[in-house]
């Protein structure tokens, strides 16, 4: 699996002079339109296992509108691979044509398989994962947000000889496979700084799953509510955001990332001179979803 171009680029940020850090994004985000930042990492060795293995058909999990999903949808049609994907929430099959996410990965060739959400908590259960081979064959299965230690493998590609100079590399986290590359990755020295977009606790165990290096901790302040929560100040950032720096952030992940790194640095959380590399992981295909639900509630929209 190999897009050109698989690098990315860094892009300074001018801040205010007085706030004597420097600040730089790296737009993993433009490796592909679709399989962008950390969904092409992820899925790049488990992509060569599966076709190592003789897999014709990837399985995999999502929410209805799943960057992952969409990511694997676009792989299995780009690379020859049938695409399932087990969907949270049995109502979605009659809002398919309502659902960007959904209509893109079904134009690519994705199967769904709808479950109750009830149901879709047992996704990884023995019973149920052996129900699904019953019912689909043999199947090169993904887990959900694409995290498992081929996708960590291809996440410790992201950090550079180019990065090896930044004091702090901060991230969005959703599974927690991008963050625990970036550890394993990071240089003596560096400090990892992962944000959530979920509550909960559970993330240091699965990460530590991973990791060894004691250089990370989680900043669990910015995840607005819970996933996929989102606020007028959050929007309001994200479109100043976009207008200053030409940079799309989306609102589940990157958008909050990035809103706490700025929020952060005005309160002089890093000390001076610090400089700071903020990874951009993609996840843009989410905002027309998001839009939708906004446009519902008489929000403004992510530009």
């Amino acid at each position: 699996m190999n897009f050109k171009p698989e690098r990315s680029i860094n892009q300074p940020i001018k801040l205010a002079s007085k706030l004597n850090v420097q600040l730089v994004v790296k737009r993993e985000d433009e490796i592909h339109p679709i399989i962008s930042g950390n969904k092409y990492r992820k899925l790049k060795y488990n992509l060569e296992e599966a076709k190592t293995r003789g897999f014709k058909t990837l399985l995999t999990f999502g929410g209805a509108f799943s960057n992952h999903i969409a990511a694997v949808a676009e792989v299995g049609k780009q690379f020859g691979f049938k695409t399932i994907g087990v969907i949270r929430g049995e109502e979605l099959v009659y809002k398919i044509d309502e659902n960007p996410t959904l209509k893109f990965a079904q134009q690519s060739g994705m199967y769904f398989k709808f479950v109750t959400r009830k149901v879709y908590r047992t996704k990884t259960s023995e019973k149920f994962i052996d129900g699904l081979k019953a019912e689909f064959g043999d199947v090169y299965l993904i887990p959900e947000g694409g995290t498992n230690a081929l996708a960590v493998k291809g996440c410790e590609e992201i950090l550079t000889e180019q990065d090896k100079n930044f004091d702090y590399i901060c991230c969005a986290v959703g599974t927690g496979g991008t963050l625990s590359g970036l550890i394993n990755c990071s240089k003596p020295g560096q400090q990892i700084l992962g944000f959530p977009a979920l509550k909960g606790d559970f993330l240091k165990e699965d990460i530590g799953k991973f990791v060894h290096k004691k250089n990370w901790q989680l900043v669990t302040d910015y995840h607005f509510g819970g996933y996929a929560k989102i606020n007028q100040a959050l929007i309001s950032f994200i479109n100043e955001f976009k207008k200053n720096y030409q940079i799309p952030l989306d609102p589940i992940y990157t958008g909050k990332m990035m809103f706490g790194v700025f929020e952060l640095i005005e309160n002089g959380y890093f000390p001076h001179g610090s400089k700071i590399l903020a990874i951009h992981t993609g996840g843009l295909q989410g905002i027309e979803g998001m839009n939708i639900k906004l446009k519902a509630k008489g929000l403004p929209l992510i530009n």
